[in-house]
C-alpha cells in the first residue's frame, strides 16, 4: 500500500514506520476491536482520532470504532504489514484469541492453571486459534524453529530467525494457558497428552499463510514443566540451483565436477541448521535427468522434487537409514542420497554403495571438511575404504546477510579487525537497521564453504590414517580455501560483517569453524 493507491480511494496515507504514535490513544479502544479490524490509532486531529487502516473497503470500521470510543474517528490508509507489526508490538502475538477466551469464560484460566481436563481444553477453538496465530507469526518472521519454554513462574516464546533466537512479545495472560497450548500441540502431533515425564517426538502437517508446512515437534520435561520445540519446514519452497548458493567460482567448478562423477561418495558437513540439505538438493537438481535414477532416504523429506524417488525414515517400524539404503540398492539406482550418516551401520552401507558403482551423497556432523575423514574412521570404516570412496567433502556454515536497504559502508581502518583479515585498508559494511529487517541490520542468510577434493596425495594420507591437522595443512598448501577465507571474501563483497564471520569461525585465525 502506498500514497498513489490511497489517493485512488480518496484517502490520506500514513507511513507508520516514520510516524510517532501517540500510545495513549490505545487506551480509548479495546485491544480486541483494534486487532480484529487491523486498526492503529496514532494521532489526534481536532476532535477526531486518526486511525491507520489497511483495508479501504471496510466501510463500517470508522462508524464502529467511533461508537466504541465515543469520539469521531478518521480512517487513514497504511501498509497492512506495518499495522500488523505495531499491533503485535503493542498487544503481543495471540492477543485476539486470548481476549476472545477471557471474554467468554474467565474461569477457564483457573482450569488451565490447575491442569484440569486438558483433553477437552486442548481441543477448544480458542486454543487452536492461539496456536495457529503463533505458528503463522513465526512463519511470517522467517523463523525456522519455535521454542516454548517453561521457567520458574515464566512462560517464554522464542523464534529462531537467521540462526539466532529472538524473544517474542505476547500478552502476559498467555502464560496462564501454557498447559492448554502444549496439550493442543501434542494432539496435533498425535502424542500422549497425559505423559509428562518422558520426552516425546512427533510431527504434523498444516496449511499456514496458504503454504503447506511440515512441523516437527519435540517435547522434553524440564525442571519447571515441559518445553516444546517446533521445527517449521516449508514444503512450498523452491529448490535452489547451484548458482543460487553463491559458491565462489573456483569452488563451484570443483563441486560441479564432483557431483557429475559416476560413483564415489560426496559429503556435506556442518552443524544442524547450516543448510546442508539445501546444498544436497541443489546438487540433485543439477544432475537429475531422464537417463539416471535418483533415490533418496531422508528424515524428514524436506523438499519434493519431480523425477526423484524419495523415502521417509520411520524408525518405529524399522525403516532406518541403513535398512532403507540396503533396499534402495535393489532398485538399481544411479545416485543415492542418504539424509545423514549417524552411525557405523549407515556409514558402512554408504561406503559399500559407493564401491559398487553408485554416486552417494550424504551429510555428516563435523566442524570442517578435513574432519570428515577421521569421523568416518571413528565410526568403524577402514581408512583405506574412506580413501578409495570419498570424492570430496564440502563444509559449510550460514552467516547472516546484511540488509541491502540499510547497510552502511565504512573504512576498515575504523574497526578492530583480526590479524588474518586480508584487506585492512579497504572498506567494509556494517548493519544499521530499518523497517525491512526489523531494525536488526540483517535480512536472510548466505552460506560460506570449505571444499576438500581428493587427489592421489590426499587419498594416500587418508589411507595412512593422517590426523585432521596434517590433512588440513596439506590441503591448504594446495590452495584449499577455509570457511574463514570464504567468509572474508563475503565481507569484502559487502554481503556480511566481520562480526558474523568471527561468531561462526571463532576469534583465532587458525580456527576451523567448530
Amino acid at each position: 500500500m502506498n500514497e498513489d493507491q490511497a489517493s485512488q480511494f480518496g484517502m490520506q496515507y500514513v507511513d507508520l514506520h516514520e510516524t510517532k504514535i501517540d500510545e495513549s490513544l490505545f487506551g480509548v479502544f479495546s485491544a480486541q476491536d483494534l486487532s480484529e479490524r487491523g486498526a492503529v490509532p496514532y494521532a489526534e486531529s481536532g476532535d477526531s482520532i486518526l486511525v491507520a487502516v489497511g483495508d479501504p473497503y471496510d466501510l463500517d470500521l470508522a462508524a464502529e470504532l467511533s461508537l466504541a470510543a465515543g469520539r469521531s474517528v478518521q480512517p487513514v490508509l497504511a501498509d497492512p504489514q506495518e499495522i500488523s507489526k505495531v499491533l503485535k508490538h503493542r498487544f503481543g502475538v495471540g492477543s485476539v484469541a486470548l481476549n476472545d477466551e477471557l471474554d467468554e469464560s474467565e474461569s477457564a484460566v483457573d482450569d488451565f492453571a490447575d491442569g484440569a481436563e486438558l483433553d477437552d481444553l486442548g481441543e477448544q477453538r480458542t486454543v487452536s486459534k492461539l496456536v495457529s496465530e503463533l505458528l503463522e507469526d513465526a512463519l511470517q518472521q522467517g523463523a525456522s524453529d519455535v521454542h516454548l519454554e517453561n521457567e520458574e513462574g515464566v512462560f517464554q516464546v522464542r523464534y529462531r530467525v537467521d540462526g539466532l533466537l529472538r524473544a517474542v512479545h505476547f500478552p502476559p495472560k498467555m502464560s496462564q494457558f501454557r498447559s492448554a497450548i502444549i496439550s493442543r500441540i501434542k494432539i496435533l502431533a498425535k502424542l500422549n497428552i497425559a505423559e509428562r515425564r518422558l520426552p516425546q517426538d512427533g510431527r504434523f502437517k498444516t496449511r499456514l499463510l496458504n503454504r503447506e508446512t511440515d512441523i516437527r515437534v519435540s517435547v522434553i520435561p524440564m525442571l519447571h514443566g515441559e518445553n516444546v520445540v517446533l521445527r517449521l519446514l516449508d514444503r512450498g519452497r523452491e529448490v535452489l540451483s547451484i548458482s543460487d548458493l553463491e559458491i565462489p567460482d573456483s569452488q563451484e567448478k570443483q563441486f560441479l565436477n564432483m557431483i557429475k562423477r559416476p560413483n564415489g561418495m560426496i559429503l556435506i558437513t556442518g552443524p544442524t541448521g547450516s543448510g546442508k540439505t539445501t546444498t544436497l538438493y541443489s546438487a540433485l537438481n543439477a544432475i537429475r535427468d531422464q537417463t539416471i535414477k535418483i533415490v533418496t532416504i531422508e528424515d524428514p523429506v524436506e523438499y519434493s522434487l519431480p523425477g526423484i524417488h524419495q523415502i521417509q525414515v520411520h524408525e518405529k517400524i524399522g525403516r532406518t537409514f541403513a535398512n532403507g539404503l540396503r533396499s534402495i540398492l535393489r532398485h538399481d539406482p544411479d545416485v543415492v542420497l542418504v539424509g545423514e550418516i549417524r552411525d557405523r551401520e549407515t556409514a558402512q552401507s554408504a561406503v559399500q554403495a559407493s564401491l559398487t558403482g553408485h554416486l552417494v551423497l550424504s551429510t555428516l556432523h563435523t566442524n570442517d571438511a578435513c574432519g570428515a575423514v577421521s569421523r568416518l574412521v571413528d565410526m568403524g570404516v577402514e581408512p583405506f575404504l574412506v580413501a578409495s570412496t570419498l570424492r570430496g567433502v564440502m563444509a559449510q556454515r550460514l552467516v547472516r546477510r546484511l540488509c541491502p536497504h540499510c547497510k552502511e559502508e565504512v573504512s576498515a581502518e575504523t574497526l578492530t579487525l583480526p590479524e588474518d583479515y586480508p584487506d585492512p585498508s579497504g572498506t567494509v559494511c556494517i548493519p544499521k537497521g530499518c523497517r525491512h529487517c526489523h531494525q536488526l541490520g540483517y535480512r536472510g542468510r548466505l552460506p560460506i564453504f570449505e571444499l576438500l577434493t581428493f587427489d592421489e596425495s590426499v587419498r594416500q594420507m587418508a589411507a595412512q590414517g593422517s590426523d585432521t591437522t596434517t590433512l588440513r595443512q596439506y590441503a591448504t598448501s594446495l590452495g584449499m580455501r577455509s570457511l574463514r577465507d570464504c567468509g572474508w571474501q563475503a565481507v569484502m563483497e559487502g554481503k556480511t560483517t566481520v562480526d558474523e564471520i568471527l561468531r561462526l569461525t571463532g576469534i583465532a585465525s587458525d580456527t576451523t569453524g567448530g
